[in-house]
């Protein structure tokens, strides 16, 4: 069978190459007799996986020695309990809503403290990004915090906020890795993997180590602080190793492209294809601000929901799969992470075309 063009919004597509580097070591990881899901998390052989993966992540980004990472579980949603559990010392956060995940870290927060929404553009379905130049950013605010790139909208911050000297908390689950970022920005930035770098079942977060602390929130579960994970060079537990070994595999995968700044390029011209398409369609419409659009996902619609519906249905039997938009906006939506390939946008685009052109 062949493979389709998957534009799924996670877990997404992954590069081939690592995928067939994967399968030729599923039975016998580089002469170990075992493949790497049935390893000890212990045994010196992962723990060479664990340390490169960490290794070459901060290369790629540029991580300085006083940030920590982790390989931790629980998807991203899990943060939205474990950011406000850990670093809520003042029992307030100042939260900008731009999309549902920011919506529900930010009511996830307010079990815990005060968690004030400071911004939003829930006004035109999250289709924009709200000017963040000057927020009122509360004076006992621990935190700032923002989702970078809103997946279900299409709609990713530009120029990060202005937050006054406060520490900056960002989920970039969905634009992980896709451009060069200056890490020192931020207090913590974290993702699920499973949009743009690896499976689902790890969460990365690089953490600047003042914010890892033992004063937590009273309660909170020793699973749930940092500190345990940082101590422990995240092996408190059996970590999703797996998992963490693709995402390895990736990071090398992007070092060979050229790194943070080649793929960025790379993201850039794929995204210029569609929007440039859509710019010019006259069935098919983008529904983000053009300033604020995601290179990442790109939401579109026809203006009629059977058409949307025919449109998916008839892209899958082409082999261009999961264009469906999310439940909650309906539409369509192009996820166009680092692994998927120009000429997967490009078919897109075609077909597009035709479909326009026979239903126009």
């Amino acid at each position: 069978m062949a493979r389709v063009y998957n534009f799924s919004a996670g877990p997404a597509v992954l590069p081939e190459e690592v995928l067939k580097e994967a399968a030729e070591e599923m039975m016998d990881y580089r002469g170990c007799g075992m493949s790497v899901m049935e390893m000890s998390h212990r045994s010196k052989t992962y723990q060479t996986i664990i340390d490169e993966a960490e290794a070459d992540l901060r290369d790629l980004i540029g991580i300085p020695d006083n940030y920590k990472v982790l390989f931790l579980q629980g998807g991203a949603s899990q943060q939205f309990a474990m950011i406000p559990m850990n670093l809520m010392k003042n029992k307030v956060a100042d939260y900008i809503v731009t999309g549902q995940w920011a919506k529900k870290a930010w009511q996830e927060a307010g079990k815990y403290g005060k968690a004030n929404k400071i911004a939003s553009s829930e006004d035109k379905t999250f289709s924009y990004i709200p000017d963040c130049s000057d927020l009122p950013i509360s004076e006992d605010a621990d935190y700032v915090y923002i989702c970078e790139n809103n997946t279900i909208y299409g709609t990713k911050f530009k120029t990060l906020p202005n937050t006054k000297g406060k520490t900056l908390v960002a989920d970039v689950s969905s634009c992980f890795l896709s451009e060069p970022v200056d890490i020192t920005k931020y207090g913590i930035m974290y993702g699920g993997v499973q949009k743009n770098i690896g499976p689902a079942g790890v969460v990365i977060a690089i953490i600047r180590e003042d914010l890892i602390t033992e004063d937590v929130l009273p309660g909170t579960p020793t699973m749930l602080q940092y500190k345990t994970h940082a101590d422990a060079g995240s092996l408190y537990n059996t970590p999703p190793a797996y998992g963490i070994y693709i995402c390895g595999k990736v990071f090398k995968w992007l070092k060979k492209m050229g790194g943070l700044s080649a793929i960025k390029e790379l993201n850039e011209k794929k995204a210029a294809i569609l929007y440039d398409f859509l710019d010019q369609s006259s069935l098919f419409k983008g529904t983000v601000r053009k300033e604020d659009r995601s290179l990442m996902n790109v939401p579109f619609i026809t203006g009629s929901e059977e058409l949307d519906a025919k449109f998916v249905k008839e892209a899958k039997e082409a082999g261009l799969e999961s264009l469906k938009g999310h439940r909650s906006v309906g539409g369509m939506r192009a996820s166009i992470y680092n692994a998927m390939p120009v000429e997967g946008v490009e078919k897109l685009v075609e077909f597009m075309k035709k479909f326009e052109a026979e239903n126009a």
